[in-house]
């Protein structure tokens, strides 16, 4: 296995103060759930409730150790506090099983570097590769954008001015500026990172998910509450937007062809859209299976189509020109839930998210082998990766661990 590199960054404690009582932040922010009464009960609802519901809390299960892990990534608490919840929650929701990755031996080869962001709670969501080399993330609980400078380890934040905004994916135009989707409050934001300033463009859609730009310099992206993909025009702050025919399709990860289409995929159904660059008319393609759920999309050189279908545990391969469909079951199986993809360097490269901890998974198209790894850290969920400018690496956000991790590629 491949060496592990974590450089050490310094950490700094956030105090945590609840705007809303702990019930009402339950209900804001998912189902009520009653827990179970006891020593520590009292704590964890105030400081769980400030950032999620309570369900989350009731629906995992880990040992004490586990639990000091978990939330030690998102908030600190003095040490009786932080001793107090673990013994609480290991008692009340103790480890489940859970699935183990399904790890497939090779010849290729990769290395980690992984880093803990400053801020804790961040849960950061989407990872860029800007081509100075830096790694950039949406800091979507934090309200923060930061970057990840990873010759040094040094972390730099942004704070968002609009509370609550969410930011969620992350692109760069030719100049370097910085553009974010702000998934809670429904505007594109860009921010300079010359001076710090960010600014807002409104778009008529919640939820406005993944953005991208295309070679003219055309922002598009995908709004999967509002079931619509769109287009701003930088230059004149034009928004236009396109609503998909069946309710609900949740337009997610998007791409742009060489020819600068944009292709999207709909998690909440089984298929593969496009929009067409001048009339913005749309086309879709149903996958084969009713039960697939494409959610992200990675695109090669000859503008081939690679999907990871979250809900059945495959990958797939699908050609826009002829409408041709593959698919290759995924190592660790239905549950494995593929995720984050991209390609680089002739292989598609995705990661399960079902497993513990998370598999980065690379397939060779040509030999149709797979081959994949655990990320050191666990992964927490990795929703979205890139390949860097230079192709010899890949950037993820380990969502629920707080933290960014580069992937070097061995030759």
């Amino acid at each position: 296995m491949a060496a592990t590199r974590r450089p050490w960054l310094s950490m700094f404690s956030v105090s945590l103060f609840l705007a809303l009582p702990a019930s009402a932040q339950a209900q804001r922010r998912g189902r009520t759930v009653e827990l179970p009464d006891g020593a520590g009960k009292a704590v964890v609802e105030g400081v769980c409730s400030a950032c999620h519901g309570l369900d989350r809390v009731a629906g995992d299960g880990y040992t004490r150790e586990g639990w000091m892990r978990v939330f030690g990534t998102m908030v600190d608490l003095p040490a009786d506090q932080a001793a107090l919840v673990a013994d609480y929650l290991a008692k009340n929701f103790p480890e489940k099983p859970k699935l183990q990755p399904v790890l497939k031996p090779g010849s290729a080869s990769v290395s980690f570097q992984e880093w803990s962001l400053p801020t804790k709670g961040s849960r950061p969501h989407d990872p860029l590769a800007t081509p100075d080399g830096a790694i950039w993330y949406t800091g979507q609980f934090a309200n923060k954008i930061g970057r990840v400078d990873p010759a040094t380890g040094k972390i730099r934040e942004y704070a968002i001015p609009t509370d609550g905004s969410g930011p969620h994916g992350l692109t760069v135009d030719g100049a370097g500026v910085i553009w974010f989707t702000a998934n809670a409050k429904g505007y594109l934001g860009k921010l300079d990172p010359k001076t710090g300033a960010i600014t807002e463009t409104p778009v008529d859609a919640r939820d406005p998910h993944t953005p991208i730009f295309d070679r003219k310099g055309t922002l598009w992206f995908t709004a999967q509450g509002a079931n619509k993909v769109g287009r701003l025009d930088p230059k004149t702050g034009e928004v236009e937007l396109v609503e998909l025919p069946t309710p609900r399709s949740n337009p997610y990860g998007i791409v742009i062809s060489s020819k600068d289409v944009p292709f999207f995929v709909e998690f909440g159904g089984n298929r593969i859209g496009s929009l067409d660059p001048g009339t913005m008319a749309l086309k879709e393609w149903d996958l084969p299976d009713e039960g697939a759920r494409p959610r992200r999309i990675a695109i090669d050189g000859d503008d081939i189509l690679w999907y990871s279908d979250y809900a059945r545990g495959f990958l797939g391969r699908f050609d826009p020109k002829t409408g041709d469909v593959r698919e290759w079951a995924s190592p660790s199986g239905p549950e494995s839930r593929p995720y984050g993809i991209a390609w680089t360097r002739g292989a598609v490269w995705y990661v399960e998210t079902g497993t513990t901890p998370n598999a980065l998974v690379r397939f060779d198209p040509k030999t149709e082998a797979m081959q994949s790894w655990a990320i050191p850290a666990g992964g927490g969920v990795v929703r979205n990766m890139m390949p860097t400018v230079d192709g010899d690496h890949l950037v993820i956000a380990e969502s629920a661990l707080n933290m960014v991790g580069l992937v070097t590629l061995g030759r």
